[in-house]
């Protein structure tokens, strides 16, 4: 039968709850999961297989590490509301949800012989601080399982690098959050993205654009 999804939401969205807000609505030939925001999450996601998003309502930010990408691996796309992005295999990806919003997310079945990575950076010196291994049956519980273990254990969670304690939910910076709007508008969003120039976002950046909308939102006015 054909899945309704605004009406799923409208009667199923308290399933949509962190950490990890996501509920599997189709598991046999492929994987379908809805995920709502916000959510609380610090770890990557490593799957041997390509996965598919798309985001219903809003926008989020999908973190990865692209070892190709320079000077930093690590990356910083946003995907709009009615965008979609395929995400290769074997990326390291950490998923940000805002709040009021609603993606899809199709996987495909994992080879037999095939194992799930969740792996944790330093937030001081991005070395990797521990990595929790499963083969995947049922990815909501077995995520949800790995990160409250990673939480309850403060040896698990001290980087051998730098002795930093891995933060277990994301840090709130100086503005209060990520927002997506620091990537500029849609058309600023595509062009950047398919020049391969995105790359993490400063407090910085997103206070001075938001000042700098302000201020042309004062001269029109005058």
């Amino acid at each position: 039968m054909p899945l309704n999804l605004p009406k799923w939401l409208e009667e199923n969205s308290h399933l949509l709850k962190p950490p990890i807000n996501n509920y599997c609505v189709y598991n046999k030939d492929v994987t379908v999961m809805i995920v709502g925001g916000p959510n609380a999450r610090t770890d990557y996601h490593i799957n041997s297989t390509p996965e598919f998003f798309y985001q219903y309502r809003g926008s989020m930010l999908l973190k990865v590490v692209d070892e190709s990408y320079k000077p930093s691996p690590f990356r910083d796309i946003p995907i709009r509301e009615g965008e979609l992005f395929l995400l290769p295999a074997n990326t390291p990806h950490n998923p940000i949800r805002f709040a009021d919003t609603v993606g899809i997310v199709l996987e495909q079945p994992r080879p037999t012989d095939s194992e799930d990575v969740l792996r944790w950076y330093c937030q001081n010196c991005k070395e990797v601080v521990n990595e929790a291994r499963f083969h995947c049956t049922d990815l909501g519980t077995q995520i949800k399982d790995a990160v409250n273990a990673f939480k309850d254990d403060a040896e698990r969670r001290k980087c051998k690098n730098c002795g930093e304690t891995c933060d277990v939910v994301p840090r709130a910076n100086e503005d209060g959050g990520n927002t997506i709007e620091a990537f500029g508008s849609d058309d600023d969003v595509h062009r950047n993205y398919m020049a391969g120039k995105y790359e993490k976002v400063s407090p910085r950046l997103i206070r001075q654009k938001t000042i700098d909308k302000a201020k042309a939102k004062r001269h029109k006015r005058s």
